[in-house]
């Protein structure tokens, strides 16, 4: 296959208008060298969505959402890097040239356009098979016994499999061959269709692609054994990174800055239909490091929705753990045992509102596991020690002491303790948060003054505790090919210089700074002689900054 000629690709850049392409989304006003206007990837009242014509860039300081043009055009309609190249070309007008790839990448982009395509075309056999044939009677009653709708079982696509070949000779009629239904894992060994007679819930990923499929058994004498049963892990299934409905949730995510994360497909639709947008859910298993590195650039906050007994399994716990470890609040909604969000759709909303903090409810758990009052305060105690100091800790410490009547002295032992022996000392978050800051806002007027890069230069990597800081410090110094990560922050830093007035006095100061942060952490493992000549640099350090005042 031919993929698009760099050359063609530079122009496309440099013909497309970002302020144009935006104002087909949201209405731009003017504001100096910038426009701002209503951010058009999540509601607001007071605008705070900034883009810059002269770096063809945008950046929302409210969901913090920002990027390049095309990486706009990817966001709004959908299509990844080369959809994106090809939409601009037509609509500014750029004719595109294109280069012969070599024979091996084409076959292997060939290959999988046409696993993408023999999984959409079995989509859409299985949902005519749903809602046409005789056979579906059955899986439509099961479905309307679950009180959901024929809308949104449409609107998520749900299908029904055929028996025996069907599938095979249906597919085949289209052009495709069996060795590509069983590499897109829709057929078994002896040709049959994989789910024959369970009803299908397509897996979509981020594009709204379908990957693969969850079946689930209606009959019990079904060959296959178990309730639920997923497309092999393949090319392009792999369950631990897919979130079912994530496809269709993604705007409500970012809008509403939060997810609610459930465990059922069926859960996933009934919240669905009663208007609750952000839901996802996790198909059965423990939320996974790619699975929430989706959700992250969407939203920071996640409702978990489990039953009783599901929510107290160590693989769901040590899911609940990463989340809570990668800095998501997470919040706990409490469902009695036997319970789904299924059966509890109506009203969910209050449900949302009566929800607990991980940390309150991972000590609860615990304090009602423990076989006695001591093994129950060891346990508690090595849960705290997980959180920084905040409300939610103080009112699980507070549950802690309620419930198992501890005197003072006794509760000292739960509070966080800095750099004790055996224990790691940690920054708090608003210090993190500061040194964050610091290394953004370094960058921000190193990329507003170009006649600064010098100074930028002088600084290392390792001033840098941000591996995307570092890479930005790189690029400033020497602008090449950027990713998605990088493109966003380039526009945060742009908008951020102008939103606060960062002048050439202030970068210089920023930059000093950051020399001066890291003099100081050498100095508390440095010897006397080192440490004699890092103080001397720090003099000099400190009357550069008072010069600049």
């Amino acid at each position: 296959m031919a993929r698009i000629a760099d050359t063609s690709v530079e122009a496309v850049k440099a013909a497309a208008d970002v302020v144009e392409v935006i104002s087909g989304r949201t209405q731009l006003k003017r504001s100096g060298a910038r426009f701002t206007g209503l951010c058009p990837f999540h509601d607001e009242r007071t605008p705070s969505f900034s883009v810059s014509p002269e770096k063809g860039t945008y950046y929302c300081f409210g969901c913090q959402r920002g990027g390049d043009t095309i990486s706009f055009v990817e966001e709004t309609e959908g299509v990844d890097f080369v959809g994106a190249i090809e939409w601009l070309a037509q609509r500014f007008n750029v004719p595109l040239e294109y280069e012969e790839a070599s024979p091996e990448q084409d076959a292997k982009r060939r290959h999988r356009e046409r696993l993408y395509a023999v999984l959409d075309a079995a989509a859409a056999f299985y949902e005519r098979y749903l809602w046409e044939s005789q056979a579906g009677a059955e899986a439509r009653a099961y479905l309307e016994s679950r009180g959901l709708a024929e809308e949104v079982c449409r609107e998520y696509r749900l299908g029904l499999a055929a028996g025996g070949a069907t599938l095979a000779r249906k597919a085949g009629e289209r052009g495709f061959a069996r060795p590509e239904l069983t590499g897109a894992g829709l057929l078994n060994r002896r040709g049959n269709d994989y789910f024959q007679g369970r009803l299908l819930f397509p897996i979509a990923d981020a594009r709204a692609r379908v990957v693969g499929f969850q079946a689930r058994r209606l009959r019990e004498d079904d060959p296959l054994q178990a309730k639920y049963v997923n497309s092999p892990e393949g090319e392009l299934f792999r369950k631990g990174d897919l979130l079912y409905g994530l496809d269709r949730a993604r705007t409500a995510i970012a809008r509403e800055e939060r997810a609610l994360i459930v465990e059922g497909n069926t859960d996933v639709l009934a919240l669905r239909q009663t208007g609750l947008g952000p839901v996802v859910a996790s198909m059965g298993t423990a939320l996974t490091e790619r699975q929430l590195k989706e959700l992250s650039r969407l939203t920071r906050k996640l409702y978990l929705c489990f039953d009783a007994d599901a929510a107290g399994e160590a693989a769901t716990l040590r899911g609940m753990d990463l989340a809570a470890g990668q800095g998501f609040d997470v919040r706990i909604v409490a469902l009695p045992a036997g319970t789904d969000p299924a059966d509890a759709a109506e009203g969910f909303e209050q449900r949302l509102a009566k929800s607990e903090s991980y940390v309150l409810y991972r000590v609860r758990l615990e304090l009602d596991r423990a076989p006695d009052r001591q093994e129950a305060f060891v346990r508690a105690r090595e849960v705290l020690s997980r959180f920084e100091d905040s409300p939610e800790r103080q009112q699980a410490l507070r549950l802690v002491a309620d419930r198992l009547d501890l005197p003072r002295e006794t509760q000292a032992g739960l509070v966080p303790r800095r750099g004790g022996r055996g224990v790691e000392p940690t920054l708090s978050p608003k210090l993190l948060e500061a040194g964050d800051r610091l290394e953004r806002d370094a960058l921000a007027g190193a990329s507003a003054h170009p006649e600064l890069r010098d100074l930028l230069a002088e600084l290392s990597p390792d001033h840098f505790d941000s591996d995307l800081h570092r890479r930005a410090r790189e690029h400033l110094l020497e602008p090449g090919e950027a990713d998605r990560d990088l493109i966003q922050l380039l526009a945060e830093l742009d908008a951020r210089a102008d939103a606060e007035g960062i002048d050439e006095a202030t970068t210089k100061e920023l930059l000093l700074n950051l020399h001066e942060r890291k003099l100081r952490r050498e100095l508390q493992n440095a010897d006397f002689e080192r440490t004699k000549e890092l103080q001397e640099e720090l003099e000099r350090l400190r009357s550069a900054t008072t010069n600049l005042v």
